[in-house]
């Protein structure tokens, strides 16, 4: 096991290599052999190895409230002060095992899947800084960093999905992908100031401690929670904001495996999973509706896609709907082991389909068909990961997927929001119906394009060896005894707030009278009581079941609304088997009704259409948000951007010009006044002084005559002067 000091240093390691990567390629890449590739992929395998010693030693350390922090004082000006730290915990740990490994597989996928393009050493340089920054988030220590990587993932993503920045489509894709996620961390930003004004620390277990010892008031904790929301809306692409993550399917589509798997939407899901308890009900009731909502309208619109990545990609949205409303309903752990589970089979679903693509060199589901024996080991591959994404029992998904279903019911149940669980469980029905679609249609039948069919092959090595990699773990990610292993309760659980009181809280406070730990009443409705007179001091989602230990068999509660701790118990327990049942029918009928009309052809989808064209129409146009984003959102921007124009150019310009004419105006005048008064005025005096000069030259004669004459004329007048005075 590594020492403390250890996992500081090797989680250090882990953040930086990628980011050696970046600079060694970016800058020496077109001088180094094979441009370069060699380095990102062998410091992305170093990674991998350094986050299997972190995974490995908390396994081994089994609990999963053990943490290791480590910060320096990065900013200090007087009362405001910031530290960079990195903080390290089983949650860390998954991701750090998630986030290395699907990106080292991109790597090396990409070797052979971008091999003779142009860029190709930039390529793999701007992997590097995606990785270097999706790192960042996850082992940030505080709202601060998170925040600042955050926005760096965003410059990693623009500069990947419009890579073919040549193509206009991918141009406005990036643009599109970074304005949009601009609008959810403008809501992020508020969050954070509303909760550093409110406790003065950026630190999430500082945060944690005064929220439990001093809680915000009114409605300002729930704003702050929907604005740390909003952030997660824009990044894991739910709705209304989750437009830009079908067009980003412009980029190669190794970077499509990489966003869509493991790191930049996952980050909204972490985030939201990290900072669970700043997070007040309503908030958490906002997370639950928003997340299922997601999951619905996008499974039904993967339906009717015939391409092949623009369908994968809505499935993307779908399943962060079922993680974002994991974290609502307070299953945060099944929200979390979904996102491990859905890591590797979405990667594998992504390279799989890009497999499909480098050989028939075309996304349209309905000219590929018969590839099974061209390719067998996509084929094969791809089947696997269509069945755990489909949640088909002993499979990954299914226990992931199953344990978020529980929690929904349950909470359900409890609570009386029945909507979410409905929600999910048809989103998992048209899962299963449009993933078996996608498989059919690909790689069973006769081929629809015989010259394309001639011309494809399987991949190199450097391509189906991830595919076999994912494949296994899209089997055995979930544990070999699935639901009844609980091993991810190691790594993932609800937050001991007492000990966090303890260690963080505010100096000189009563840890033991305000970080109570209030214990599930026994009396009907006395438990919610409790936890009204008593809100400053337990965890502010004791309403909401709090996590499940990694598809474990109970779901955990924190505190139950109604009944007693073993009642309750009893609900979760059978939530969990009705959920089970439902899921596993609900996933048989999605399957079969794709068999039947794919490979059977029982049942006609061109007659379904046709009956419902207008249905089709409103998926086939994803709901009309873009139109509808068109006609207010863009318009006003338009109406609102020439308004701002014509006031620049009527009231702003008509002030800079009109002072402009004014000035020549008062120019003028001041030339007229220069010319004929003040020039005037002292050519006149010159003037004056010449006449005068020249008369006085004129009576200098140089005779004595004349000056006595002009002697005795001056004395004659004095004297007449005199005579009349």
């Amino acid at each position: 096991m590594l020492s403390e000091n250890s996992i500081l240093w090797t989680a250090l390691s882990i953040l930086l290599l990628p980011l050696l990567s970046y600079v060694i390629i970016f800058f020496f890449g077109k001088k180094l052999p094979r441009k370069g590739d060699w380095v990102g992929v062998t410091l992305l395998f170093a990674s991998w190895i350094q986050a299997l010693r972190i995974f490995v030693t908390f396994w081994r350390h089994g609990d999963p409230q053990f943490r290791v922090e480590g910060a320096v004082r990065w900013l200090d000006l007087g009362r405001f002060t910031a530290d960079a730290g990195i903080l390290v915990d089983g949650t860390t740990a998954v991701m750090l095992v998630v986030v290395t490994t699907v990106s080292m597989l991109v790597h090396l996928y990409s070797v052979g899947y971008m091999h003779g393009d142009r860029r190709y050493e930039r390529f793999f340089a701007f992997l590097g800084f995606f990785t270097f920054s999706m790192m960042g988030i996850v082992l940030s220590n505080s709202l601060l960093l998170l925040y600042m990587f955050w926005e760096l993932v965003g410059l990693a993503s623009y500069l990947l999905i419009g890579f073919f920045f040549h193509k206009h489509s991918a141009a406005n894709a990036n643009k599109k992908a970074f304005l949009t996620n601009r609008v959810g961390d403008f809501g992020f930003f508020i969050g954070i100031l509303i909760l550093f004004t409110a406790y003065g620390t950026f630190n999430y277990l500082e945060l944690f401690a005064h929220m439990q010892v001093a809680p915000i008031g009114g409605a300002l904790l729930t704003w702050a929670g929907v604005g740390l929301f909003m952030g997660c809306i824009g990044k894991s692409a739910q709705a209304p904001l989750h437009i830009w993550l079908p067009d980003a399917m412009e980029g190669p589509t190794p970077v499509s495996a990489l966003i869509h798997a493991a790191t930049m939407v996952a980050a909204g899901v972490y985030m939201v999973a990290r900072l669970q308890p700043l997070f007040d009900p309503s908030a958490m009731l906002v997370i639950a509706y928003v997340g299922s909502i997601t999951a619905f309208l996008a499974a039904t619109i993967a339906v009717v896609k015939t391409d092949i990545k623009k369908s994968l990609a809505y499935s993307t949205i779908s399943q962060l709907g079922y993680m974002v409303m994991a974290m609502g309903v307070g299953v945060a752990g099944a929200g979390m082991f979904h996102l491990w589970t859905h890591a590797f089979f979405k990667a594998l679903l992504f390279l799989g389909s890009g497999s499909v693509i480098h050989a028939v060199h075309t996304q349209e589901m309905p000219l590929m068909g018969g590839l099974r024996k061209k390719m067998p080991i996509t084929f094969w591959t791809f089947a696997i990961a269509t069945i755990a994404i489909s949640g088909v029992p002993f499979f990954s998904g299914f226990y992931s997927k199953d344990a978020i279903l529980a929690g929904a019911l349950a909470f359900g149940w409890i609570d009386g929001h029945i909507v979410p669980f409905v929600l999910a469980l048809l989103a998992a029905g048209f899962t299963a119906f449009y993933m078996f679609r996608m498989l059919f249609q690909t790689f069973f039948g006769k081929p629809r394009d015989m010259e394309r069919y001639e011309h494809a092959h399987e991949s190199p090595w450097t391509m189906a060896l991830p595919l076999v990699f994912l494949a296994v773990l899209a089997i055995g990610s979930a544990g070999w005894k699935g639901p009844t292993d609980g091993w991810f309760g190691k790594f993932v659980a609800p937050y001991d707030m007492e000990m966090i009181v303890a260690q963080y809280g505010p100096a000189g406070h009563d840890v033991q009278a305000e970080a109570v730990h209030v214990e599930a009443e026994t009396t009907e409705g006395h438990a919610a009581e409790t936890q009204a007179d008593e809100h400053a001091a337990v965890d502010p989602h004791a309403e909401t079941p709090a996590a499940v230990h990694g598809g474990a068999d109970e779901h955990a509660v924190a505190a139950t609304h109604e009944g007693g701790h073993e009642g309750g118990h009893d609900v979760h327990h059978k939530a969990h088997n009705t959920a089970m049942i439902l899921s596993i029918l609900t996933a048989g009928l999605g399957i079969l009704l794709a068999w039947l009309t794919y490979m059977r052809r029982i049942i006609s989808a061109p007659a379904i259409l046709a009956r419902l064209p207008w249905v089709h129409k409103v998926l086939q146009n994803m709901y009309y948000f873009d139109e509808l984003y068109a006609a207010t959102v863009y318009r006003f921007t338009l109406w609102f951007s020439w308004l701002n124009g014509a006031f620049d150019r009527v009231v702003i310009d008509g002030i800079v010009n009109g002072a402009g004419y004014l000035t020549r105006v008062l120019s003028w005048f001041s030339g007229q006044i220069d010319k004929w008064v003040v020039d005037g005025l002292v050519n006149g005096v010159g003037a004056a002084i010449q006449v005068s000069g020249e008369g006085i030259r004129r009576v200098q004669t140089g005779r004595i005559q004349t000056y006595l004459v002009y002697v005795c004329f001056s004395i004659l007048v004095l004297v007449l002067v005199f005579r009349a005075l």
